[in-house]
């Protein structure tokens, strides 16, 4: 399960005149393909904004396509839509829907606001911070209240919430 890929996300600010490097895609495909090739899933399930517009799965250069068909390939894919991506990414094979059911677990985008039991989501980016002797550090982390799950951010360009804001 991963959430929040936010692929062709500097394609699409481009399109908007803040240049970032284009390499968020590469680099995003790049740890999904470790992960994979690290644990060899069956089942993939892509928590919604997976693209980071409607349109960018259709900006996605050929080699990326490429590149993600592979990684597909003999698994069963699940791409949950998201507020960024609400339609089937143009091309891709996978099953497109708006949450799904496994047992006891329902995976969605965004978390529900009454409590849902078994449910896993994306869609806040949650992210801890530690201070120890006057230094810092930020990463993304999962956020639990111990009956449903929130994922961290996936993509290469995800901005992060603090795991200790009212939203969680």
């Amino acid at each position: 399960v991963v959430s929040d890929l936010h692929l062709e996300k500097g394609s699409s600010f481009a399109r908007r005149g803040q240049l970032l490097p284009p390499y968020d895609t590469a680099a995003t495909l790049d740890m999904l393909a470790a992960v994979i090739a690290r644990y060899q899933p069956r089942t993939v399930i892509s928590l919604g904004d997976s693209f980071h517009d409607a349109k960018a799965s259709e900006r996605l250069p050929s080699l990326y396509a490429i590149r993600l068909k592979s990684l597909m390939e003999r698994r069963d894919w699940f791409w949950i839509t998201g507020n960024h991506d609400p339609d089937r990414p143009a091309d891709l094979p996978g099953d497109c829907v708006e949450e799904l059911a496994i047992g006891p677990l329902t995976f969605r985008h965004e978390p529900s606001r009454i409590e849902a039991k078994g449910e896993v989501a994306g869609h806040l980016h949650p992210a801890a911070r530690i201070v120890r002797r006057g230094r810092s550090v930020r990463r993304p982390c999962f956020a639990s209240d111990g009956e449903r799950l929130i994922m961290p951010a996936f993509g290469a360009y995800t901005g992060a919430l603090n795991v200790l804001d009212r939203a969680f």
